[in-house]
């Protein structure tokens, strides 16, 4: 299992986020992995394995999903700035989102 996972929801429609493309960099920028979220809103395998402590970032093309389904969004992207720090602990990072707001947490 990778070592960061994500979970985008669509807080609006009441349903995972299908089709958001999805990246994780290392603090430096270079970019470790990408992908698109699936029908249950997940990125199936999104980086390795395992990675050093450090600081790490999340980008989620949000400006291309909510374009899929011809709806207006103010933020194009979501950028989650984190610090993995337990190199033994599974980091998961889901996304609320809707075309106005959204939210992120750490989760399980």
């Amino acid at each position: 299992m990778s070592h960061i996972t994500t979970h985008v929801l669509d807080a609006a429609l009441g349903r995972p986020a299908t089709g958001v493309p999805v990246s994780l960099s290392d603090e430096t920028g270079a970019v470790l992995a990408s992908g698109t979220t699936d029908a249950d809103g997940r990125v199936a395998d999104l980086g390795p394995d395992a990675l050093d402590a450090g600081v790490y970032r999340l980008v989620f093309d949000t400006a291309t999903y909510f374009a899929a389904s011809g709806r207006e969004a103010f933020y194009p992207r979501v950028t989650i700035d984190f610090s993995l720090a337990d190199t033994a602990s599974h980091y998961h990072v889901p996304v609320l989102l809707s075309p106005f707001a959204y939210s992120t947490y750490r989760g399980s």
